[in-house]
């Protein structure tokens, strides 16, 4: 066995930076000096440093690291999401992880699944990890128990959903008007009976998506028709099942709206069933994964949530590096992809 160095396949702690300063034969203070690439370190110190580093498969305890540091920095942010499993949060989280990776901080990341109390809970073992800085994506209607993290210093950012009774960074989608752009769509595809599924309504971007149906029907000249709407549907089972009873009124919509991605699947699952997804419009509010190889394909004002994660992940870095100005309030427009299921014609 190489001195330092412990056989394949034994077990034991992992190695010490007094270990690799035995190793590399320097004091464990120029090892630290090199791991946070501090200056005054010649090049063959760091060199022997990185070797030993190398051989050991040595890992910096970033922890540690950050309570002996001064401004008290843990290098890590918190992401409080709906659902991670939803294709939408995954792509949000990885653009916010992809920018805190350059700057080298780790995020931890956690489901809210629409529970205040969650909510709560994942942001105070968040809080109690010294994370520097939140992005959350809210459940809770009152936000006002943050104020203890905000004097306490810590910046958060919220997305797709903004906070109530506190003053934030927030980054959302043009919610009412992506579906009144995707009413206008199917009206000008001869539509006037336009069915409607929603998510919850106390979630702020199902009611603020709801409004913008209701809005453009008014601005269409099209009365409203509560027995052609159907709220409060939470996944694609009760999406579908809501779809099915949707259709079997008489008469039914030639068209269908759905307020979010999954419940997208589940009204174009309906219309398979029935064997009219030739016959009845689709256009859903988010894309749906491999939307575009179904027949029709599924037409959709589709999110950014790349985008949302970049731009939340800047601001909240652009806080953590010491902006101080008033709170910024970012839209991030949604676009029309067409692909079939939105140009059926009545």
């Amino acid at each position: 066995m190489t001195k330092g160095v412990p056989d394949e396949g034994q077990t034991r702690a992992r190695p010490t930076m007094r270990e690799v300063a035995a190793l590399a034969g320097v004091s464990v203070k120029t090892v630290s000096r090199v791991i946070n690439a501090e200056p005054g370190v010649s090049a063959e110190l760091s060199s022997r440093v990185n070797s030993a580093v190398e051989r050991l498969d040595y890992r910096h305890n970033l922890t540690a690291s950050s309570l002996r540091r001064a401004d008290g920095k843990s290098a890590t942010i918190g992401v409080v999401l709906e659902y991670i499993a939803n294709p939408f949060d995954s792509m949000l989280h990885r653009a916010i992880e992809d920018l805190a990776l350059t700057r080298g901080v780790l995020v931890l990341a956690g489901s809210l699944e629409e529970s205040e109390t969650r909510e709560r809970e994942l942001i105070a073992a968040l809080a109690s990890r010294r994370v520097d800085g939140l992005v959350i994506m809210p459940a809770s209607h009152d936000h006002s128990y943050l104020l203890t993290e905000r004097r306490a210093g810590t910046p958060m950012v919220f997305v797709d959903r903004p906070p109530a009774f506190l003053d934030a960074d927030t980054v959302l989608t043009d919610n009412a008007d992506g579906v009144r752009r995707g009413i206008r769509h199917l009206v000008s595809y001869g539509h006037r009976r336009i069915g409607y599924l929603g998510d919850l309504q106390t979630i702020t971007t199902a009611a603020l998506r709801y409004q913008g149906y209701l809005e453009e029907l008014v601005a269409q000249g099209i009365p409203g028709d509560e027995r052609l709407t159907r709220l409060n549907l939470r996944g694609t089972e009760r999406a579908e099942a809501a779809t099915l009873d949707l259709l079997s009124k008489q008469p039914p919509p030639t068209a269908l709206f759905a307020g979010q991605n999954l419940l997208t699947i589940g009204a174009y699952q309906a219309l398979r069933r029935l064997g009219i997804h030739h016959k009845i419009a689709l256009v859903g509010f988010d894309d749906v994964p491999l939307g575009d190889l179904l027949e029709p394909g599924i037409t959709v004002m589709a999110q950014d949530p790349a985008a949302m994660g970049r731009a939340a992940a800047e601001l909240l870095f652009r806080r953590l590096d010491g902006d101080r100005s008033p709170s910024v309030h970012r839209v991030i427009a949604t676009r029309l992809i067409a692909r079939g299921s939105g140009e059926i014609r009545p």
